[in-house]
């Protein structure tokens, strides 16, 4: 299942880009968050880590993803030592925060979060009816 939610993630992120114009955060990202759907606090915990990057490492692709990996690997070692309930928010990958907070600096916060969650919740839905329907272990 996780290349099958990785290419569709993938798939979908490019359809939606072609017809829209607006990038979801990068075409690998909603892939990985359908992975984690099951734990939306990853997800809001990775989107934290991407307006962490936005705020620290505006202007350089790079220098964000850098930023991004520096956040979640602060996210989870650092915090769970101080909150244990902050486990629950651990970053999923430690690229994703960076390349979302590129493309909100790109594009904006609202437009790339909206992008973002249309693509992830297709990608899920699509995942999921293929499982149901036995296509797709």
């Amino acid at each position: 299942m996780p290349i099958d939610s990785l290419f569709i993630g993938v798939l979908l992120a490019l359809v939606f880009t072609g017809v829209t114009g607006f990038y979801p955060g990068g075409v690998l990202v909603p892939g990985y968050l359908v992975l984690s759907a099951d734990e939306p606090t990853r997800i809001l915990g990775t989107l934290l880590a991407a307006v962490v990057t936005l705020a620290i490492g505006r202007r350089r692709t790079v220098l964000m993803v850098l930023v991004g990996a520096l956040t979640a690997l602060a996210g989870t070692t650092l915090l769970p030592a101080l909150f244990p309930a902050a486990l629950e928010y651990r970053v999923i990958g430690l690229v994703v925060p960076g390349l979302i907070a590129n493309h909100f600096e790109r594009q904006g916060v609202v437009v790339t979060t909206a992008a973002l969650v249309a693509v992830t919740a297709a990608a899920w839905l699509v995942t999921l009816t293929l499982q149901l329907t036995g296509l797709l272990a």
